[in-house]
């Protein structure tokens, strides 16, 4: 029997894990290093290598898998940090958030306690209406989701294809044989389909455990080839070792996520590298002393509470946007906060509750279950002890030095040498079964039981427990509180002023707007950029937000799976003079309220058909869009459309696409000058010359489900025109002269002297960043109205 010894707790692998949670919290908190998120592939390899071995070396040491107790130990390992994260994030959410907000964090709270929170946010993530929105406080959960499943699956796997073969079989080398085959069809379907789901479905494939699963085959595969492994030279290795260290390094360095191709075929790099480490540490010393950069006390450390810090991160970096936005020293702030929250978790509430002794009966089974990894008892001598200074650490000894009789310190012994005496003067080290690390906490039992004994068991365990975590709780507790006392103190200094002064409008904006449509428009808007509270909005921001683009009137005339129908989709009498086609993207769809109305007030004299689709940019050259079902369906949209206007000759046609920068489906980066052209192209395929009106969609607005809350003011929510929005609309303008067509800007009823509020009188403004509310999309029919009028269309 191929037998590899149970390995100490490795100080690499607990370096590896710091090195990959610090750059996550530095690529999500400060953008650096910009590959960071990587250090999540670097968690699922070394996972599907630790929960492997551990497995493995339970089958060979028991002959099967335990499967309660393999559930019962990832439970105690992780459910406890992560139930205090999820609940402390839903309470301050509802402080901090707005209602939608803290609505959907319960709700993706929901789902990351159902381990299924990579579903829910790729499901959200394709949603073009949501694809968008703000980033989740939760969000991070995705990859603890993928984890948890994968612990959920492989056991029962890799249990079911050992019962096919004899005892004796699965113990040895062919119960590796059969699990390493099995993981390595898995990272070659799983591959294969991610390279796949990379191309056509970006979003999906990132949060995909089918994705995602070769990373942890890859560990798979490495702990079933240990024995292999191990007879690796410790010089190849420690070469190994720096060599996969680079390797991860240069991932954080090379890789951008904002170039696709990810999680096929870059994150390939960071697997491969944390492969190398890996292996190349199975055979050689536990602490791995030349590996310095990873097995120094401050990395080991790190890593020992990398599973806290993680949990933490985003939760804070997302919650921290909305309360320090914009002040000095947020950065900092954030990351005094994740440190401080991280490190009382971890020894508050991981450490504790992951040794806690266990009921009698649970550890009367948690001692006698055999396919617990630990070893034998120990001696009756040593088991009888009434007390004990901390738990114990059950596991395979190793034999740590032999010296012969008389050795005295500094003596070296070469071969030739006076031979070891026996075994009795031998110095015995425990070894850790588990390299997660989890040592196994078994209560002390005397080796017969009388009456009382268990009683007595229970109550020598708790005050051995109570020695190891009760000063350490004790302090990390006073820790906590003091850090808090802190924190209030630096907020008041920090709150006492808002970041920047009212914007005062001059008194002739500040009067009404009398007749004129767009002056009225311009005085609330100039009102509203100098308001320092949040005015009562009827509707309110939150119900605009929670509604979306469920209100608008024409929602069915651009989604992707409704053929389009002028009949469904026109507003006014059908004898009308005047007909108008509106078309284009999401921005024409939220202009849609205003048209509709418009037909409504003309008495009869205008017909509105709106018509397009959702993510779907009116151009000649497409442009690529992530939300579900929107390229399958552009082209052929785009084409029925043409044929309507074709066919019904309207006199007016308005088009509206967004003023963002884009690229091909083939990746080919699209200009400003590019898209206004093309634009212009596909507009000429409608046959009206001098009758195209290219209607410039508002200027993309401020985050409001990151930035409004009750803790913000409507500073917060205000924004300025982008350079790429301005660029965009003076080529439409210049393009438009030029054709003989016409361009109308938006600026004059969402923005006033360049900054954009959110609300203009009572009204929100927009839903999301780019998306006309539609109260305020009815409130701006006049304008529009008076526009085509001006330019004698109408």
């Amino acid at each position: 029997m191929n037998r590899t010894p149970s390995p100490a707790s490795r100080r690499d692998i607990q370096g590896l894990r710091a090195l990959a949670v610090l750059a996550v919290v530095g690529a999500h908190a400060a953008g650096w290093p910009r590959g960071g998120f990587v250090g999540v592939d670097v968690f699922f390899v070394i996972s599907g290598f630790l929960i492997t071995g551990l497995l493995l070396r339970e089958v060979e040491t028991t002959g099967r898998v335990s499967l309660a107790r393999f559930y019962g130990r990832r439970a105690r390992r992780l459910l406890p940090a992560a139930v205090v994260v999820l609940a402390l994030t839903v309470g301050a959410g509802f402080l901090v958030f707005n209602a939608v907000v803290a609505e959907r964090t319960l709700h993706d709270a929901v789902w990351s306690a159902l381990f299924a929170a990579n579903w829910h946010f790729a499901a959200a993530g394709t949603d073009y209406f949501h694809a968008t929105d703000a980033a989740s406080a939760l969000q991070h959960f995705w990859s603890l989701s993928v984890e948890e499943q994968f612990y959920l699956v492989w056991p029962g796997v890799v249990m079911l294809s050992l019962l096919l073969l004899p005892v004796a079989a699965r113990r040895g080398r062919r119960g590796r044989l059969t699990v390493a085959g099995i993981a390595a069809v898995i990272v070659l379907a799983s591959l294969l389909w991610a390279a796949s789901q990379t191309t056509s479905e970006a979003t999906v494939a990132y949060f995909s455990t089918l994705t995602r699963a070769w990373e942890l085959g890859a560990g798979a595969l490495l702990a079933a080839a240990a024995p292999l492994l191990a007879r690796i030279p410790r010089l190849v290795g420690g070469v190994m070792g720096w060599l996969g260290l680079a390797g991860i390094v240069a991932a954080f360095a090379v890789i951008d996520p904002a170039a696709g191709g990810f999680p096929a075929p870059w994150a390939a790099l960071p697997v491969a590298a944390t492969a190398l480490v890996l292996a190349g540490g199975v055979g050689g010393d536990p602490r791995h002393r030349h590996l310095f950069p990873l097995t120094n006390p401050v990395s080991v450390f790190v890593g020992d509470m990398s599973y806290s810090l993680y949990l933490w991160h985003f939760p804070v970096i997302v919650l921290g946007s909305v309360v320090l936005a914009g002040r000095e020293g947020a950065l900092w702030l954030t990351l005094g906060a994740i440190a401080v929250l991280s490190l009382a978790t971890y020894l508050i509430v991981e450490q504790p509750l992951r040794y806690a002794p266990l009921p009698p009966r649970a550890a009367d089974a948690a001692e006698t279950d055999p396919s617990e990894p630990i070893a034998p008892r120990p001696p009756a001598a040593v088991a009888a002890a009434p007390t004990s200074p901390e738990p114990r650490v059950m596991a395979q000894p190793r034999v740590v030095a032999t010296r012969p009789a008389g050795w005295t310190p500094g003596t070296r012994y070469y071969p030739g040498s006076p031979r070891p005496r026996p075994a009795a003067d031998r110095v015995i080290e425990p070894v850790l079964a588990d390299p997660d690390p989890e040592p196994v906490v078994v209560p002390i039992v005397a080796p017969e039981e009388t009456p009382g004994t268990q009683e007595d068991v229970g109550r020598s365990a708790w005050k051995a427990w109570r020695a190891r975590f009760g000063t350490q709780i004790a302090l990390a507790s006073s820790g906590l509180g003091i850090a808090a006392l802190t924190a209030v103190l630096v907020a008041q200094s920090i709150f006492g002023a808002p970041v920047i002064g009212p914007l005062t409008p001059p008194s002739e904006a500040q009067g009404g707007g009398g007749d004129d449509p767009v002056a009225a428009v311009q005085s609330e808007l100039a009102a509203a950029a100098s308001a320092m509270q949040w005015p009562s909005l009827s509707p309110s921001l939150d119900t605009v937000i929670a509604r979306g683009s469920a209100d608008n009137p024409a929602r069915d005339c651009f989604a992707p799976d409704v053929a389009p129908d002028a009949g469904r989709c026109s507003w006014g009498s059908e004898q009308a003079g005047t007909r108008i086609y509106l078309v284009g993207d999401s921005t024409a769809m939220a202009y849609a309220p205003a048209f509709k109305k418009m037909a409504e007030d003309s008495g009869g004299a205008i017909r509105v058909t709106t018509v397009g689709l959702y993510g779907c940019r009116f151009t000649e050259v497409a442009v690529q869009n992530d939300g579900a079902g929107v390229m399958a369906a552009c082209e052929q949209r785009k084409a029925d459309v043409r044929a309507m206007v074709l066919a019904d000759a309207p006199n007016i046609v308005v088009m509206s696409d967004a003023y963002t920068l884009g690229h091909t489906p083939d990746g080919q980066d699209l200009s400003a000058e590019t898209l206004i052209a093309s634009q212009q192209a596909e507009a000429a395929g409608y046959g009206a010359p001098g009758r195209i009106v290219h209607l410039a969609p508002p200027p993309e607005g401020a985050d409001l489900a990151r930035c409004y809350s009750p803790l913000t003011s409507p500073y917060d929510c205000a924004s300025a025109v982008s350079p790429t929005w301005q660029q965009m609309e003076a080529l439409a303008e210049r393009a438009a002269a030029a054709s003989g067509d016409h361009a109308i800007s938006s600026l004059p009823f969402s923005c006033w002297e360049g900054v954009c509020p959110a609300f203009a009188g009572s009204l929100p403004v927009k839903y999301d960043q780019t998306h006309l509310s539609v109260p305020f999309a009815e409130h701006i029919a006049p304008i529009l109205r008076a526009e085509l009028a001006a330019a004698g269309l109408l």
